[in-house]
């Protein structure tokens, strides 16, 4: 009976270095691939450009493999325990760059007497290498649109950060942070109307049109490929909401966020010190159907925003509106709180799971900071937006640059304050 050889690889971009180690492998025998699932690579680094299925079938074309099988985790342990391999092989760069994942995968082949194979890294090879190269090219609207609902689909909580222009997109987009075997980053950017008004000196009462906004937005596009959640207001007129879905979906955004109050907008987390005025469930859920019969496609979403908490209303009031407006055709629910405690949210995303456990909840802890992702998801919340924080932190950053320089009369200790222009410089893409 032929040996079998397993060799695990998420295979998003086929180069010559995997080529050589499915040709290694496949003389000791079959060939047997585990391929990583978008789901197995969510938490540890960006999604592939490719979804599993379109990966899956360029695998099983090249030669060489004899089968492919999902590896839903990272670690190899499920999957080698399930089909026992003679043999694993793996490049030996792993003796630097992943020892634990190297030990654990020694220790459970020694169980049936397996053996790794460790062949020598293919030189001048780099996957994260040509990886980067591909983002620097970008992306299209369709890869970016399509990537929130992968998002959803693979992760446990889909982490959202606040960008209002180029240079905060490109934060989003590139910050990372090593955390045990995991690499954190964010997922998406939220394109906020407080930011981008803020940001434009105006006042926060959508002053700022679709027109001036999708400028902004367009800057980001440029030099970004993460998916856009866009906050859309009360989205305006429902004759007027849906030329900004198409609007917005011909971009290749991903959402549209929307909020179900009228009148002149007063920003939420004024609560009722300002007057709000809370739209009613049937106009509300008019708009909502009125913006899906509009898109074009079915990977744009629409999610509907209940003010009901920070009306004063009941929590049961904002459990039935988020009812009537998931069976209006929302996309998703975002519940929207200014209580520093978070109770209430936990509360609401409770007793929302009893009922509807799949329909993505978006939460925004601005005020109820102290809670974490792991815990906002343990109460059912799937998307997690960090809505202002770049804006505020550049503002003050700023202001002491700018009083330093007053209070000497001179730039040079206002220069320890300021990164140096090289390095601003070496953000932008193709500055080189």
């Amino acid at each position: 009976m032929q040996k079998t050889v397993y060799l695990g690889m998420t295979a998003d971009i086929i180069h010559p270095g995997l080529i050589n180690i499915i040709g290694e492998a496949a003389k000791y025998g079959q060939v047997l691939i585990g391929l990583l699932t978008d789901n197995a690579i969510a938490d540890h680094k960006h999604l592939p450009h490719m979804n599993y299925e379109q990966r899956l079938k360029v695998v099983e074309n090249i030669r060489g493999v004899s089968r492919v099988v999902p590896q839903n985790e990272w670690s190899y342990v499920p999957n080698l325990k399930k089909y026992k391999p003679d043999f694993i092989i793996h490049g030996d760069d792993w003796v630097v760059k992943n020892p634990n994942v190297r030990q654990e995968v020694y220790k459970v082949m020694e169980e049936w007497c397996g053996k790794v194979i460790e062949i020598p890294y293919t030189q001048g090879i780099n996957s994260s290498s040509l990886n980067r190269d591909i983002l620097s090219i970008g992306t299209t609207p369709d890869i970016r649109l399509k990537a929130l609902k992968r998002l959803l689909q693979a992760k446990s909580i889909v982490r959202v950060l606040e960008a209002h222009s180029g240079l905060s997109g490109l934060i989003v987009e590139n910050v990372e942070v090593k955390k045990d075997s995991k690499t954190l980053s964010f997922d998406a950017m939220w394109s906020s109307s407080l930011t981008d008004s803020t940001s434009k000196g105006k006042p926060d009462i959508e002053a700022v049109d679709l027109t001036t906004r999708l400028q902004s937005i367009t800057d980001i596009l440029e030099c970004t490929t993460k998916p856009i959640i866009f906050d859309g207001d009360t989205g305006g007129k429902i004759e007027h909401f849906v030329f900004t879905v198409r609007t917005l979906e011909r971009h290749g955004i991903s959402a549209v966020i929307i909020e179900d109050k009228t009148g002149l907008k007063k920003n939420s987390l004024f609560g009722t010190d300002v007057k709000q005025t809370q739209d009613s469930i049937e106009d509300f859920c008019e708009k909502i159907r009125d913006g899906k019969n509009a898109q074009v496609t079915d990977d744009f979403m629409i999610i509907a925003r209940i003010e009901s908490l920070i009306c004063g209303q009941s929590l049961q009031d904002a459990l039935q509106r988020a009812e009537a407006y998931s069976k209006a055709g929302a996309d998703g629910i975002m519940i929207h709180s200014k209580n520093k405690t978070g109770e209430d949210i936990r509360q609401f995303c409770i007793k929302f799971r009893e009922k509807n456990n799949t329909i993505p909840i978006v939460v925004v802890p601005t005020t109820y900071n102290h809670i974490t992702e792991e815990e906002l998801h343990s109460w059912g919340a799937n998307i997690v937006i960090y809505a202002n924080h770049l804006l505020r932190a550049s503002y003050p950053a700023m202001l002491k640059v700018a009083t330093t320089i007053l209070e000497n009369e001179r730039a040079n200790e206002a220069d320890k304050l300021c990164m140096p222009i090289k390095e601003i410089l070496e953000l932008i893409p193709g500055t080189r």
